[in-house]
């Protein structure tokens, strides 16, 4: 039986995200005991029932009350507010993480709050799906995946290493970055095509009637992994979005550059133009089913695994 890296876990926010998190935990018996604090009691009544937790409160300075471990597992927009209501009662020595799609505002969210005594070590992990809530987690979310801690300068070397034990144990490949550059990483390998994806479904939303019913009735793979990842939670989005501007503009920047050179060779007919561009990206989907970061089975079902 494998020795607990925590005694006490307390995670805040059970989404899907939360309670995966939770369920790896459990199986792969990495802490002692899990505490859920979420501000939803329909969530806390859902993670007893589901045994997901051994307690579960709406307070969330009671749920952090001598815990080793705790995870931000709401959404990035919440953690200041969080932060503040759980500073007073953090147990000395405890390592602070969180699950979050965006790293520096994290940092300057939460590091001002927490007290010396505390640990911070920024995490995301590089996975997810469009659902949502207690009952949409599974342990194996982060099998294979991506996680990247984003510890700053002066943070204790032993908590670094005991969140990177915790999410190999959950059968993640840790990688550390600097927030700013995972952020500006992160703005074009999920933010900028999450925005897009939400732009394209509202297109269709703004169609007449009669084509909007086409639209659904005649969906190609492509369009359903639009809507897929449309589907993804507004909230946690909006907040990615606020949060991470700076990246995602200049990406957006970028994309719409680009979006304007192919169709300017449409208008042309430059046919040249179009197969180099789509050569050149035909064999980055190829380097990334080589690095195992997407199944090629997934090509035939039309639903991959999305990352947040």
């Amino acid at each position: 039986m494998n020795v607990p890296l925590f005694e006490r876990a307390a995670i805040l926010g059970f989404g899907l995200i939360g309670s995966s998190l939770a369920r790896a935990l459990s199986e792969n018996g990495l802490v002692g005991e899990i505490v859920c604090g979420d501000a939803s009691q329909v969530a806390c009544d859902a993670v007893i029932e589901l045994g997901l937790a051994s307690r579960a409160t709406t307070d969330l300075a009671d749920a952090v009350h001598d815990a080793d471990l705790v995870v931000f597992a709401v959404p990035v927009g919440a953690y200041a507010a969080v932060g503040h209501a759980i500073a007073h009662n953090l147990k000395a020595g405890a390592i602070v993480t969180d699950v979050g799609s965006v790293k520096e505002s994290v940092v300057q969210s939460l590091q001002p709050l927490l007290p010396d005594y505390v640990q911070l070590v920024p995490g995301h992990p590089l996975a997810g799906t469009e659902n949502s809530g207690p009952r949409s987690g599974f342990a194996g979310l982060f099998s294979g995946r991506w996680c990247v801690l984003t510890p700053v300068p002066g943070t204790d070397p032993a908590a670094i290493a005991r969140i990177r034990a915790l999410w190999e144990a959950c059968g993640s490949k840790v990688e550390e970055m600097d927030p700013a550059h995972h952020d500006r990483t992160l703005a074009i390998t999920s933010h900028l095509p999450h925005l897009i994806a939400y732009t394209i479904v509202h297109t269709a939303t703004e169609l007449e009637q009669d084509m909007q019913a086409e639209v659904i009735k005649f969906s190609a793979s492509g369009f359903r992994d639009f809507t897929r990842l449309a589907a993804s939670d507004p909230v946690m989005w909006r907040d990615i979005f606020l949060s991470n501007r700076e990246g995602v503009l200049e990406m957006l920047q970028r994309f719409t550059e680009d979006l304007t050179n192919l169709q300017k060779a449409i208008r042309r007919g430059d046919g040249d133009i179009l197969h180099e561009t789509f050569t050149r990206t035909r064999a980055v989907r190829r380097g990334i089913i080589d690095a195992r970061q997407a199944e090629p089975e997934a090509l035939k079902t039309g639903a991959p695994r999305a990352a947040s």
